[in-house]
């Protein structure tokens, strides 16, 4: 075995069952360069049996060069009374023309006799027989005994039956299921056990397939790799059916740097946090703030006292070194925040800056005046570099709106509602006027802005709203109340987010906009310098 444990990812087959997740043929292309790149062992890509979409998936994947994945087809035991050579949908898995394929059966008699309406006898030789049928075919061949863990529970003897005809009839992988998510770790564990001694001086590695539907999917798989297991299925962030998989992004880490077994190639594991953002993107998908080792809040500091805590030794208020995943520790700028925090952020444009230099004191108090205000900074980093550097003295605006205009049209009837934006700005002595139309203000105002800067700045053409978030501050107020604007901006590289606070929404949307295209064209400068 090239690691200690396998990595096996099912985000194209399992994770494409969750909600409002649907890749095209490209879009699974795409997830399997990145999870290859990544290192893991194992790429479940589909069950070519389900639609022609996974097919012709399989017939493109095939001409793949893969440095460290093996493609994985995915399918059911045959039909019950079909013929092998006759069933469908192993002539599929064999049309799919992978080395390797992972198949499932019933481990449970409950759903044995009531689901797939079989004897248990007859369940047995189901699996026995499409197993003996694929490796007599020369496929890898992965068994995923699913719901095993409720049929254990219900009925050992039988789920252990149905385990040991897969071990028998050659197997290389026996995945154990909590199909259901309902399982808790002492009962992973013992079933492990069971299933490890079952299968004594046999060569099929025994793996862990987990749900979080009781929250459990990450504990559940670190306990079954404690109990001896070795091959490891989830989705790499963690979406799929219901509650959805393992997180293997959450897990990897605390298999890797806590129970030190390797799962991907060495240098991969910094990897981590870039490829579950790639694999995100293509998905559609946010990576949830709060994910273990890759979220953007995984290492985020708020408090004054943890802040300076974590300057003097980083352990005291982490777990592992962010930088081992590809993450970064980050301190949330508030009127909390500390002078420690604050001083580290300013460092980053300016290394002489100290806890105790003016600079810090003075944004220290302009934080706790601007927040009384409204604004909030802890999510706007492009904001609050900007600030920081207005406070140093090294930021000269690019452009200045003169004046601007929106207005919104609301006819009667089946037309449709839109917006128009009117915007004026000064660039080096130079006026420039733009309009545009958008399906509300804020669209139009940024088509508007962006436009009447595009003759001065072409690059803001690769830049694009990808988030929109308003609050009101103070409901007392009710409609007269402050509103605050965070604006999400990304250039398909890199992503910030700029705050306006304003009585007007149009208003606070015009200063988030503003920073955010400050922030891109700073950026765009001290990089090509």
């Amino acid at each position: 075995m090239p690691h200690n444990v396998e990595i096996f990812d099912s985000t194209l087959r399992d994770g494409a069952q969750g909600e409002g997740i649907s890749f095209s043929v490209q879009d699974k292309l795409a997830v399997v360069r990145a999870l290859d790149e990544l290192g893991v062992s194992w790429i479940e890509a589909g069950n070519p049996g389900s639609n022609p979409k996974d097919m012709e998936f399989f017939r493109l994947a095939g001409k793949l060069r893969l440095a460290n994945a093996t493609l994985c087809a995915f399918g059911p035991t045959r039909k019950k009374g079909a013929t092998l050579e006759d069933d469908p949908q192993l002539q599929s898995l064999l049309a799919a023309n992978t080395t390797a394929v992972a198949i499932f059966g019933k481990s449970w008699d409950l759903h044995v006799t009531e689901v797939l309406r079989v004897s248990l006898e007859e369940n047995i030789a189901m699996i026995a027989e499409t197993v003996t049928f694929l490796k007599g075919r020369g496929k890898t061949l992965v068994y995923d005994a699913e719901h095993f863990f409720d049929g254990w529970l219900a009925n050992p003897s039988y789920a252990l039956s149905t385990v040991k005809a897969a071990l028998d009839a050659g197997a290389d992988r026996i995945v154990l299921c909590d199909t259901n998510g309902g399982s808790f770790p002492n009962t992973i564990a013992e079933g492990v056990e069971a299933v490890l001694a079952l299968a004594a001086g046999q060569s099929a590695i025994i793996g862990i397939h987990a749900h979080d539907d009781s929250g459990f999917a990450a504990a559940n798989t670190v306990v079954a790799v404690k109990a001896g297991a070795r091959h490891i299925q989830g989705t790499l962030v963690g979406f799929g059916e219901r509650c959805g998989n393992t997180s293997l992004a959450a897990v990897i880490p605390s298999i890797e740097i806590k129970l030190g077994l390797p799962c991907l190639p060495a240098g991969k594991l910094e990897l981590l946090y870039d490829m579950t953002r790639r694999v995100a993107e293509i998905a559609n998908v946010p990576v949830p703030d709060n994910l273990p080792y890759v979220g953007a809040h995984a290492f985020s500091h708020k408090a004054g006292m943890h802040a300076d805590a974590i300057i003097k030794i980083h352990k005291s208020f982490e777990h592992i070194d962010p930088a081992l995943v590809g993450n970064d520790r980050n301190f949330l700028m508030s009127e909390v925040g500390g002078r420690s925090a604050i001083a580290e952020r300013v460092k980053k444009l300016d290394p002489s800056i100290t806890r105790d230099h003016p600079v810090t004191a003075a944004l220290a108090q302009k934080l706790k005046t601007l927040e009384a205000q409204g604004w909030q900074f802890e999510g706007a980093d492009g904001s609050f570099e900007l600030l920081v550097r207005r406070e140093l003295g090294r930021h000269k605006p690019f452009f200045h709106i003169d004046a601007y205009r929106v207005v919104s049209e609301h006819p009667t009837g089946e037309t449709l509602a839109c917006s128009h934006a009117w915007v004026k700005v000064l660039v080096d002595g130079q006026h420039e006027i733009a309009a545009a139309e958008g399906e509300g203000p804020v669209n139009a105002m940024d088509g508007a802005l962006r436009r009447a800067l595009a003759r001065f700045f072409p690059e803001l053409v690769k830049v694009r709203l990808s988030d929109y978030k308003v609050r009101v501050i103070d409901g007392i107020e009710a409609t007269a109340a402050k509103v605050r604007v965070l604006i999400e901006s990304t250039d398909g590289i890199n992503v910030w987010t700029t705050v306006g606070v304003s009585a007007d929404i149009i208003d606070a949307s015009r200063a988030a906009l503003v920073d955010s295209i400050e922030y891109k064209l700073i950026g765009d400068m001290e990089n090509n310098t």
